[in-house]
C-alpha cells in the first residue's frame, strides 16, 4: 500500500504542470505564427532625374502606427549619415546632413498606417546612393537605392580629313549626363564602328561631358549616327549625320 500511495503521489504532483506546459507551447505558437514586423520597399532601384522629386517607399508589414516612434532615414556614406530623423512627432533637423536640409520630408498622416516613405525634392547627382529606412525601437531596417540619370542630345559635327586613309573624321560631344554613358558609333545599317577612346570630363555639378571621333569612308548610304547610352538608368540619345561628297 505505501508503494501505491508514493506513485499516486507522484502523479498527483505532476498533474498541474500539464497544463500550464500546454499552455507555454500555445503561447509559444502564437508568437511564432504573429512574426515580427518588418520594413519593405522596392526590389529595384529607384531612378529619378536630377531637378525632379522623388519618393523612396519604406512601409512596416504588418501595420502599425509608427507617428509616435523615432524614425531614421540614412546613408552610410555621409558624414553625418542621416538624411531625416523623425523623433517626438516632428522632423529633427538638427542632426540632418547640410546637403538634405529642406529637402527630404516623411508624411505625416501616414505614419499611423506604418508609411515611413522619404520624399526628396529637387535630385541632384549627388543624392545617388543607398539609404536605409530604419525604426530603432523595433530594431527593423530596409535599404533603398537611388539612382539619379541626366541626359543630353548629341551634337555631331565634321572635324576633319584623314590625310591617311581620306576619310572624314566626325565628331560627336554630348553634354550633362549622370551616371558616366558611353558613346556608339554606327554606320546607316545599324552596324558598329570602330572609334578612338571616348574623352570624359566631370564638371563641379558632378555631371559629365563625353565626346568621341570616328574616321569613316564611303559607305552605302553616308549616314552615320553617334549613340550615347546609359544602361543603369536605361537612357538613350542618339544624332545621325549624312556626309556627303566623300571619295570612294
Amino acid at each position: 500500500m505505501t508503494g501505491i500511495t508514493q506513485q499516486m503521489d507522484g502523479l498527483s504532483l505532476q498533474a498541474p504542470l500539464r497544463p500550464l506546459r500546454l499552455l507555454v507551447v500555445y503561447l509559444h505558437l502564437i508568437h511564432s505564427c504573429r512574426g515580427q514586423s518588418q520594413l519593405i520597399g522596392p526590389s529595384q532601384p529607384i531612378v529619378a532625374t536630377v531637378g525632379d522629386d522623388v519618393i523612396l517607399p519604406c512601409s512596416l508589414e504588418p501595420t502599425e502606427d509608427v507617428a509616435a516612434k523615432t524614425l531614421e532615414w540614412t546613408r552610410s556614406d555621409l558624414n553625418p549619415i542621416f538624411v531625416l530623423v523623425w523623433r517626438a512627432g516632428q522632423d529633427y533637423a538638427q542632426i540632418k546632413h547640410p546637403s538634405f536640409i529642406g529637402r527630404t520630408w516623411l508624411f505625416p498622416d501616414e505614419l499611423k498606417h506604418g508609411n515611413i516613405s522619404l520624399k526628396l525634392s529637387k535630385v541632384k547627382p549627388s543624392d545617388a546612393g543607398t539609404y536605409k529606412c530604419y525604426i530603432p525601437k523595433l530594431n527593423t531596417e530596409y535599404f533603398v537605392d537611388l539612382v539619379v540619370g541626366a541626359v543630353s542630345l548629341p551634337v555631331m559635327s565634321l572635324a576633319g580629313i584623314d590625310e591617311a586613309t581620306r576619310g572624314v573624321v566626325l565628331q560627336c560631344e554630348s553634354k550633362g549626363w549622370c551616371p558616366e554613358p558611353e558613346v556608339l558609333w554606327l554606320d546607316g545599317e545599324g552596324n558598329l564602328l570602330s572609334a578612338g577612346p571616348t574623352e570624359t570630363v566631370r564638371g563641379p555639378d558632378d555631371l559629365y561631358t563625353v565626346s568621341s571621333r570616328v574616321t569613316v569612308e564611303k559607305s552605302h548610304s553616308n549616314s552615320f549616327t553617334c549613340r550615347v547610352q546609359q544602361k543603369d538608368t536605361n537612357q538613350t540619345r542618339e544624332t545621325e549625320i549624312h556626309v556627303t561628297g566623300m571619295r570612294m
